[in-house]
């Protein structure tokens, strides 16, 4: 089990996937999805981490949430949000084949704002959608736009109106969600925020987790497994 394997092998493993090598050998492949050696490189210190990375942690966190007592979580891909934004519900209707959102607990949408990740949880058990931003940037409208896509998905698979009022939009407060202090680490602070928020633990850490978050991330995909 990883838990045995000492730390000083796992940064070995670490060192070994920064170091030298062909920029398109894969390095780890599930969920259909592949990550190279240059998406790994992205997790070295104070580089923006690429879809990929983002999409291959996002699944990570879906698969270790099958498990007993843990919340029931769909996550989007990085993909999904310009998608809708470009061509509407129609454009992502086919999104949620075979998955029922309304029967999940959490629903992760990672956002990409040109040079910045943020992310928005759809909260079904409690109705609420936020937006974590770790600039501390305000997601109202995506927020908005958010919301107006469950209520078509609503009608489209389950022929029920969602009723508006019952909802809670609300974007972060800087003060309320720990925030980035340089211009690179949005990417981690966003899927450490899901990683957080899908085990309902209270978002804990600071700017200076992000070198550490890093190495771990890069065992984790290499692994399939979160530690």
């Amino acid at each position: 089990s990883p838990f045995n394997c000492s730390f000083q092998a796992m940064e070995r493993e670490v060192i070994a996937a920064f170091g030298k090598g062909e920029p398109d050998e894969i390095m780890s492949s599930a969920f259909k999805l592949k990550v190279t050696r240059e998406d790994i490189q992205t997790l070295r210190n104070l580089r923006w981490l690429n879809d990929e990375v983002i999409n291959f942690y996002m699944s990570l966190l879906v698969e270790r949430n099958k498990k007993e007592g843990y919340p029931a979580v769909h996550a989007f891909s990085t993909f999904f949000y310009p998608k809708l934004i470009s061509g509407g519900y129609k454009a992502v209707r086919r999104w949620t084949r075979g998955v029922d959102l309304f029967k999940q607990d959490l629903i992760l949408v990672p956002i990409h704002l040109r040079v910045h990740w943020a992310l928005v949880v759809i909260d079904v058990r409690r109705k609420t959608i936020k937006y974590f931003d770790s600039m501390g940037q305000k997601g109202d409208k995506i927020c908005e736009t958010l919301l107006q896509y469950l209520q078509e998905e609503s009608r489209e698979k389950r022929n029920l109106e969602l009723t508006f009022s019952e909802w809670t939009l609300h974007s972060m407060e800087s003060h309320e969600i720990p925030q980035q202090l340089n211009g690179s680490d949005c990417g981690v602070f966003m899927c450490k925020y899901a990683d957080y928020i899908s085990r309902d633990k209270p978002i804990t850490f600071t700017q200076n987790h992000m070198p550490y978050f890093r190495r771990k991330m890069v065992w984790e995909i290499i692994h399939q497994q979160l530690l």
